[in-house]
């Protein structure tokens, strides 16, 4: 075998250490040759740490797998087989303000819901969308693995404004509900399934399995009482049980933000208080972990690193790869044209589903509609990811408007509007498109 070349846009992430793991760990059935790390110029101190870092994991594993580091794009691109994006425009400074200005209008302040999912959209969706363009030319026949958030947002953007058709969307919300069911009922997590169907943090587990025995109602019943299922950056309030008894499946931590949406924002609020944004955390975890990621003796992937928020991410774009590679035909949520998977989801929409992984991609299965308990909320929100991914295309300032207007999170046009105008002066340097519209 010839062997394989991936391109990790985004390499000086400190994610980047768990994506090697992963890679080294598949390595017999994935044999990549090439793995180019790219950044841009501010993040070459990172690149060149984590770059390190991963030669030493590669030399400790004893494989043929060739790091190379780059501030070139366009270089690093030529012939990849796989491209994968990990990409985080305006850093943490841009994270912390998607964090506080929705705060001061009493709205919840989060990265990938309500205003800050708007705004890193906004943000993300161009650089993306150029990376797709240089991928046109360089390596047309590659697939684009993306995990940069907002996922779901950013798939559709590509779907519909990009000729890569060889694109899939990735999260770790499914993996970590799957992980979380499985210490519920203390098993290994092989041992369940879930059928996923939704949208990125907005999916919901429809039915759970134990060695294909359904079990929803018994995790249900343990989720609320006392069973925790969430994730580092999201705090567990617990779940109302009759709310769920009436919902009669599984939610997903993020739907905390629309159905306990007063009490996360008292917690949010609180939080920035006593601690700072999450921006902030993870500003010290990260400089803790790269002070980690220096040592010239680390080989491996350091535990702190679960901490960040993002587990499990890059173990799933390695499953994923090796399941395109090798024509698995095994079963993976992942965000993807909905290809009438969900009925009450327009057939060209980017939905995050389970799928069967195929060396031609990811075929949904069908779920039907959604329950309708549900699904106006998955619509209003598809809705919201539509406008959205156009008004950061065009630039246009009543697109935004209007995307942040639908969005359930805010509670007028009038705030939506004295949000929008703050938030795209905080961030005019990554909005050029609204600012300096090519007409």
């Amino acid at each position: 075998m010839k062997g394989i070349k991936v391109v990790t846009i985004g390499g000086g992430s400190s994610y980047t250490p768990e994506l090697i793991e992963g890679f080294i760990k598949r390595y017999d059935e994935l044999p990549i040759r090439e793995l180019w790390l790219v950044d841009i110029p501010d993040g070459k101190e990172k690149l060149e740490i984590i770059g390190g870092l991963a030669k030493r994991m590669v030399e400790q594993a004893n494989i043929p797998m060739d790091i190379h580091l780059s501030l070139n794009r366009r270089e690093a691109l030529e012939g990849a087989d796989f491209v994968t994006t990990q990409i985080r425009v305006g850093n943490l400074h841009a994270r912390a303000k998607d964090e506080t200005i929705p705060l001061k209008y009493g709205v919840i302040g989060q990265e990938t819901n309500g205003p800050g999912g708007l705004f890193k959209g906004l943000r993300t969706i161009p650089v993306i969308l150029d990376i797709c363009k240089d991928m046109e030319e360089l390596c047309p026949k590659a697939w684009l693995i993306n995990f940069s958030n907002p996922a779901g947002m950013v798939t559709e953007a590509v779907l519909r404004y990009s000729t890569i058709t060889r694109t899939v969307g990735l999260c770790n919300v499914p993996i970590g509900m799957r992980m979380g069911v499985a210490e519920m009922l203390a098993v290994d997590p092989s041992r369940v399934h879930i059928d996923f169907a939704g949208l990125n943090h907005m999916v919901f587990g429809l039915e759970v399995y134990l060695d294909g025995t359904v079990v929803t109602e018994k995790v249900l019943d343990k989720l609320t009482s006392g069973a925790g299922m969430t994730m580092k950056n999201i705090v567990d309030l617990g779940w109302e049980k009759d709310f769920i008894k009436a919902l009669k499946i599984l939610p997903c931590p993020y739907h905390r933000y629309y159905y306990q949406t007063s009490k996360m924002l008292e917690e949010e609020q609180r939080d920035f208080a006593e601690k700072g944004t999450r921006a902030q955390v993870v500003q010290k975890l990260e400089k803790e972990l790269f002070k980690l990621y220096r040592d010239p003796e680390l080989t491996i992937k350091p535990p702190q690193l679960e901490e960040r928020g993002g587990a499990y991410y890059s173990d799933a774009a390695c499953s994923l790869i090796n399941s395109i590679y090798n024509d698995k035909r095994d079963i993976q949520p992942v965000n993807t044209r909905n290809n009438g998977a969900i009925a009450s989801i327009p057939d060209d929409s980017a939905v995050e589903v389970n799928c069967v992984i195929t060396k031609d991609g990811p075929k949904p299965i069908s779920v039907g509609d959604l329950p309708v308990a549900v699904r106006g909320l998955v619509q209003q929100i598809k809705s919201f990811e539509r406008v959205s991914a156009e008004a950061a295309v065009t630039g246009d300032y009543h697109q935004a408007l209007l995307a942040m207007t639908i969005n359930p999170l805010v509670p007028s046009d009038t705030v939506a509007k004295e949000i929008l105008d703050e938030m795209l002066n905080a961030h005019k340097t990554y909005l050029p498109q609204f600012f300096n519209p090519v007409r």
